[in-house]
């Protein structure tokens, strides 16, 4: 397992934050010039590699600027001021069944055509995927593939696969054996099993809030409980309500994404992520952690798992390759710990097996290499899609508007005026030819109604620019609902 991150590493990411804390409450505003290196470390005590590393990051977020032999300076932005972000949730306490399937369905079932602007997808661009080396790497695994590999394969699944899946674990640090990974029909069908292999009917399982609306739909199909704990837009889900409400209500699971969560788009620190791990080893509890944007990072280091910080096999660690590689070929695993055998037996008794071919066409591809060429790619273009995105909300969108500055992943969260009706701007978007996830489908309340995600998968041109024109003008014209009935973020 991966020790815990070194505190250089610590130091650069806090005076990141700090320097943008300051930035978005308008301390520093665009054009101020930052302290330089020099006067940053003697009035910090840190060394200059980690004031650079911090002014990278910074650089790499759009938030300031390098000018030669001049420094650094925070990034001009047309309307002055960066928006603020929103504050922490506050979600109401208890346990609370879940009906969300009516909801998203109609929020989702209306905006798949290709001709409406994707603002609510929750797929990238699939022209950001190599898609021709992925056909070519199919047809030449598939010729190779025996008779009897078609049988052999189809429970635990493809081993070449599954050792690529256990070579990534291992440079980060994780030493996962083989035995431990399966193979599902993507992250979907991994999540889904896992939870099923902890809970039985009537459970009660912590979600943050806001909360991806599978994990929602995951538990109505399952007949479970949902404990809605408050979440930071920045570092995650808050540990100290956490405690209360494993103490108060004794659940059954956590459900949770500690890298560049759906969708706030928050990045837990690791040595929050580690603080996590033992919290829950303390009561015993398992951590379905959902994590399938955590290749899709800014700046050069990755972020670790909660999986990293397990010693007693409590974090089912679930992932795919549909947001990062291949969408369409619905490849995900599990690596359940303690559990391997029981999801084994379930994705036997459900499903039996993924696809074959698809499996070894990605051990294919991935052994080739290229794998990481492409990443590289794709996170820069989707660094670049989310800088426009953000910068686009906040030259257009109105006073009172709030949004999140992810670190990576392709979701930008916002807090619109107060009284905003998100479902009626859904449709009055849907009308334009516009779709966006509304903030009621992340929640088992149907809170956030004044809140809406907006995905940066596509990129940027004046189609889009021209949505985000009339997303401002619709934000204005939607009728407002009763500010006093309206939760805040």
């Amino acid at each position: 397992m991966r020790d815990r991150p070194t505190a250089a590493a610590k130091k650069f990411e806090q005076l990141a934050r700090e320097l943008e804390q300051q930035i978005a409450a308008g301390v520093l505003r665009p054009g101020d010039r930052l302290p330089s290196v020099r006067q940053t470390c003697a009035s910090r005590g840190v060394s200059p590699s980690t004031v650079f590393q911090a002014y990278y990051l910074l650089e790499s977020r759009g938030l300031v600027r390098a000018a030669p032999r001049s420094g650094y300076f925070v990034a001009a932005r047309a309307g002055g001021v960066l928006l603020p972000e929103p504050d922490t949730s506050a979600p109401q306490s208890g346990s609370q069944p879940v009906e969300v399937n009516d909801l998203i369905w109609a929020c989702l079932g209306a905006a798949r055509a290709r001709d409406i602007v994707p603002f609510g997808s929750a797929f990238p661009s699939p022209s950001l995927f190599p898609l021709d080396r992925l056909r070519r790497a199919l047809v030449s695994s598939t010729r190779r593939l025996q008779p009897w590999d078609m049988v052999e394969d189809l429970p635990p699944g493809n081993l070449r696969l599954k050792r690529e899946i256990a070579k990534r674990y291992l440079r980060h640090g994780l030493t996962i054996n083989t035995d431990e990974i399966v193979l599902t029909n993507g992250a979907m069908e991994a999540l889904n099993l896992c939870l099923n292999a902890v809970t039985r009917p009537g459970d009660a399982v912590v979600v943050e809030s806001p909360t991806f609306y599978v994990a929602l739909q995951a538990l109505q199909r399952l007949g479970l409980r949902a404990i809605e704990v408050q979440t930071h837009v920045r570092e995650g889900v808050d540990l100290g309500r956490l405690a209360q409400v494993i103490e108060l209500y004794r659940p059954k699971a956590c459900w949770f994404m500690t890298n560049f969560q759906n969708p706030l788009g928050s990045l837990m620190p690791e040595a929050k992520k580690r603080d996590l791990v033992e919290l829950l080893a303390r009561h015993d509890l398992p951590l379905i952690e959902d994590d399938v944007y955590s290749e899709l990072y800014e700046g050069k280091t990755a972020p670790l798992p909660a999986k990293a910080y397990d010693r007693r096999g409590l974090v089912l660690h679930c992932s795919s390759f549909s947001k990062c590689l291949a969408p369409g070929y619905r490849v995900g695993w599990a690596a359940p710990g303690r559990w391997a055998h029981e999801v084994q037996r379930l994705k036997l008794m459900t499903s039996l097996s993924g696809s074959i071919p698809v499996q070894a066409a990605l051990a294919e591809y991935l052994q080739d290499g290229g794998y990481d060429r492409h990443l590289n790619s794709l996170r820069q273009s989707l660094q670049t899609q989310r800088n426009s995105l953000f910068d686009a909300v906040n030259r257009l969108f109105p006073d009172g508007t709030r949004v999140v500055r992810p670190a990576g992943g392709y979701f930008v969260w916002v807090e619109l005026p107060v009284g905003v009706d998100a479902m009626a701007l859904h449709r009055a978007a849907l009308a334009q030819g516009i779709s966006l996830a509304p903030g009621p489908m992340f929640s088992a309340r149907a809170e956030f109604q004044h809140h809406i995600r907006l995905t940066c998968g596509q990129p940027w041109n004046e189609a889009l620019e021209r949505a985000m024109c009339t997303l401002a003008r619709l934000i204005a014209d939607v009728p407002r609902a009763d500010a006093a009935l309206r939760p805040l973020l």
